[in-house]
């Protein structure tokens, strides 16, 4: 069947369940022992505010699409015109091949190809793979250019717990700072997290307005960001970044398809206008590759 996000893949194994879709290579859905851990949305409509989609070669806003290559200005196409920034890459709304996929794990491809503001040629893939408690993802991208080319990525997970009253369930990031903004949502400066901004101690996602990128962000003993999101009754969502994954968007959505109140946890290697800015942006020589994990988990 066609849809507005291509064909969706459906993985089930040990009793979780996900939806991949096609366009954006995002995570529509994911159940864990039957609570619900991304919520989904009608088949018949786009992803609403940008729901699993991943985010490359930038994640976030370029502030009017212009940014310092070197000597060269480069001029990227205007994706958020209300703001007039260039947001969220360049296969937001590509249609990824579908390569491999059994059971447990599918394995999508996309090409960054050159184009106006970005004259490089990437290899892209995201391979999701089921586990017993949750969902892990695997990024990798490969510089196929003649120079080397700047990359960053993220990706656009809407997390809840079924069951829960979603005003209830407690947020914690474990992040000591976060992104000034301006009315653009662009960085202006970066801060030790206080009162709304810190979530080192959960606090109730009622309490909390966020679109709001941290930086600082604990590891624990096993290398990963552990962020999470708690029912009283003790289910807990975690969403987990692996090594280079140094930044985190967070985005509470009271207009998701079905859903009172969810937040986004966006895991991201580079902040809003790394291009100009240089923070977290990687250079991958000509044949160079980067891999990138995150995932998703649910502990009751």
């Amino acid at each position: 069947m066609t849809t507005p996000t291509g064909v969706q893949v459906h993985l089930e194994a040990d009793g979780v369940r996900a939806q991949i879709s096609q366009v954006g290579a995002a995570l529509r859905h994911l159940v864990v022992g039957g609570t619900t851990v991304v919520p989904p949305y009608p088949d018949d409509r786009p992803a609403p505010a940008c729901s699993g989609v991943v985010l490359v070669p930038w994640p976030n806003r370029i502030r009017d699409g212009i940014w310092a290559d070197g000597e060269e200005t480069r001029a990227l196409a205007i994706t958020e015109p209300k703001l007039n920034n260039a947001t969220h890459g360049l296969l937001r709304y590509t249609a990824y091949e579908i390569a491999e996929q059994d059971d447990a794990t599918v394995l999508l491809r996309a090409n960054v190809v050159p184009q106006i503001g970005y004259p490089y040629l990437l290899e892209t893939s995201v391979r999701y793979t089921l586990g017993a408690d949750g969902v892990t993802a695997e990024h990798t991208i490969v510089n196929r250019s003649q120079e080397a080319a700047p990359v960053a990525l993220g990706t656009h997970p809407f997390l809840t717990i079924s069951g829960a009253d979603p005003r209830q369930l407690l947020l914690r990031i474990p992040a000591e700072t976060f992104f000034e903004t301006d009315d653009r949502l662009l960085p202006i400066g970066e801060s030790p997290v206080s009162g709304g901004t810190d979530l080192r101690t959960p606090r109730r996602l009622a309490e909390v307005q966020l679109d709001t990128g941290f930086a600082t962000l604990h590891r624990e003993d096993d290398g990963r960001v552990h962020s999470t999101l708690s029912a009283p009754d003790g289910r807990t969502v975690t969403l987990w970044q692996g090594p280079g994954l140094d930044y985190l968007q967070a985005y509470t959505n009271t207009n998701y398809p079905g859903q009172e109140l969810v937040v986004a946890l966006e895991p991201m290697s580079a902040p809003a206008e790394a291009f100009n800015s240089g923070r977290g942006l990687r250079r991958l020589a000509p044949g160079e590759a980067w891999t990138v994990q995150w995932g998703v988990t649910l502990t009751v």
